[in-house]
């Protein structure tokens, strides 16, 4: 089982920001519910705070303050493309360094967040009547993360 002593602090920077980078990925494709979106995340890190024990590396991870540093950011691109690139170098580290139980757990995590920030705002319909859980942006971001979290670490990949 992996922990935060098994990377350096760059590797563990990568690990801490890609479950919110894939969050954020999502909040970012549709329109509308962004706040409600952004604080759909808070509670998954905070659901996980209290479910402390079924991971050491998810332990560790939640008690960091899930954080991405702007600076990163200028001029790397779109968020599309930068969550994309940054999840799949932070699960090729939790799979080379850590257990493969260490790898699944943070694979479920990051769709677990993404997931979460999809489903907090209905898209159209009028005053919450008649939208959809998912706008069709939001499931194609979706579908993207899932294939980097699917593809990531694997033998191959």
């Amino acid at each position: 089982m992996a922990t935060k002593a098994d990377f350096n602090a760059e590797e563990w920077s990568s690990i801490v920001e890609a479950p919110l980078l894939a969050g954020m990925r999502v909040v970012g494709a549709g329109r509308g519910g962004t706040i409600r979106e952004s604080l759909a995340i808070g509670k998954v890190y905070a659901e996980a705070r209290k479910a402390q024990g079924d991971s050491g590396l998810l332990d560790e991870l939640v008690a960091s303050p899930p954080a991405v540093d702007p600076e990163k950011l200028k001029g790397a691109g779109d968020i599309a493309t930068v969550s994309g690139e940054r999840l799949r170098a932070a699960i090729d580290l939790v799979t080379e360094k850590g257990s493969g139980e260490d790898a699944e757990d943070y694979r479920a995590f990051v769709l677990k967040v993404a997931q979460t920030a999809a489903e907090a705002h209905k898209e159209g319909g009028f005053v919450g009547i008649g939208g959809k859980p998912i706008s069709e942006e939001e499931q194609s971001a979706l579908d993207e993360i899932g294939q980097v979290v699917n593809a990531s670490g694997s033998p191959g990949a």
